[in-house]
């Protein structure tokens, strides 16, 4: 399949297809909220943004932002060709448990330092989840973890017939 059309993003937004590939690492100052069971489980104003060619950003927060209390290991791994090998992370409170709702990289490659043991969270797999305040839309598809706000426009990966943007 060929590259599809981007959107021309208006005022204030940016388009997905001008970010790089490989992706863009760049600490962010906005306020990243996760909710899940009820409670605020992660919330900062120091995460990290991964900014990638088709995808909206991914957001990697750190550790001492995360309750991980609730936080467990999960069975698996995979292998991002740019970021190294990504390790899951299940959520567990109570009889509630949520497999696999997100993903970290103990040891990435050499450029992507500033994401070591930050955990990212799959939108589509907790409550909510907020970039100053707005409400994201989980990336399309079943693999991929970008949060889709108003600032950003598509088209997407993970959107049917995308497998080979």
């Amino acid at each position: 399949m060929s590259r599809p059309t981007p959107t021309p993003p208006g005022p204030g937004q940016e388009s997905a297809w001008d970010y790089p590939r490989p992706p863009l690492v760049e600490p962010s100052p906005r306020e990243v909220v996760v909710e899940w069971a009820g409670r605020v489980i992660a919330a900062t104003r120091s995460a990290v943004r991964v900014c990638e060619t088709s995808h909206p950003p991914a957001w990697a927060i750190p550790p001492d932002a995360v309750d991980m209390s609730i936080v467990h290991p999960a069975s698996g791994t995979s292998l991002c060709e740019w970021k190294g090998v990504a390790r899951y992370w299940d959520l567990a409170v109570g009889d509630l448990h949520q497999p696999r709702a997100g993903w970290s990289y103990p040891d990435p490659t050499p450029g992507y330092e500033p994401i070591a043991g930050h955990l990212f969270f799959y939108a589509g797999l907790v409550d909510r989840c907020t970039v100053d305040g707005e409400v994201v839309t989980p990336q399309p598809g079943s693999f991929y973890g970008g949060w889709i706000t108003g600032d950003v426009v598509g088209p997407f990966k993970g959107q049917p017939g995308s497998a080979w943007w």
